[in-house]
């Protein structure tokens, strides 16, 4: 059985606006090292990335190894390939893939494609029922500067209770699209997407002594979460339960 964790990217602490950090100054950086330690004592042999195949991530990582794209603030460089670096991991695994939903607009959009505009019509993430405005006061409360430190931050957002509350937010909003419209979007797109996802991790060679980092959207790890504790092939481990390794 080959083990697992999930974990967050660092997208979010892009500077691009005035509330986000920057993951190149100092204090920041410091906090992303010790993020890295702490990673590191779940020993990972394998890392699986949210990317496509053509950004050629093997590519960028053996440039990594030779000292460029060290600047670079993406999750796929600060965590990614920092820590295949360190624990001289030379392969990473991109696993990013398109929907049914996307491969069926491409297929039949330009003949049928008043049945796909008539499904997807309102269709925009943009509810004002207070149940969605619940979830958005709970994301913003999920800011960096909400926490003492990026591993704080990490540790909140892997834990069950908030992976439990997260994936409440897809049965919310626009699931309630029509008769089922917003529910058939949400499998045709979003869940779908993510078992094509947890298909190419189990593609995967790995043998039972592997342990396979997995660093991914945390929309993705709401739902990966349920796959891999269900799955027969691979034990899960908790994000925060790395704090009693050595």
């Amino acid at each position: 059985m080959a083990h697992f964790i999930l974990i967050i990217p660092i997208r979010m602490l892009i500077k691009q606006k005035k509330d986000q950090v920057d993951v190149l100054e100092p204090k920041t950086a410091a906090e992303v090292t010790e993020l890295i330690n702490y990673i590191k004592k779940f020993k990972p042999t394998k890392i699986a990335i949210e990317a496509w195949t053509d950004w050629k991530a093997n590519e960028k990582l053996k440039e990594y190894k030779e000292g460029k794209h060290r600047d670079q603030r993406d999750e796929r460089y600060q965590l990614a390939m920092r820590l295949a670096t360190e624990l001289k991991i030379n392969e990473l695994y991109s696993i990013d893939a398109n929907s049914m939903l996307d491969e069926l607009v491409e297929k039949f959009g330009k003949t049928d494609s008043l049945y796909f505009k008539n499904m997807l019509k309102d269709y925009d993430f943009l509810n004002d029922d207070r149940i969605s405005q619940q979830y958005n006061t709970f994301i913003k409360n999920t800011e960096p500067k909400n926490f003492k430190s990026l591993l704080d931050m990490f540790k909140y957002m892997n834990s069950k209770e908030y992976h439990q509350y997260e994936y409440g937010a897809y049965l919310t909003g626009d699931f309630k699209l029509r008769d089922h419209d917003g529910a058939d979007l949400l499998a045709l797109y979003w869940y779908n997407r993510n078992l094509r996802m947890f298909r190419k991790i189990q593609e995967i060679p790995k043998n039972s002594e592997d342990r396979i980092l997995v660093i991914a959207g945390n929309g993705y790890a709401t739902v990966f979460r349920q796959l891999f504790i269900m799955s027969p092939e691979y034990d899960y481990t908790e994000f925060s339960s790395l704090g009693s390794k050595k």
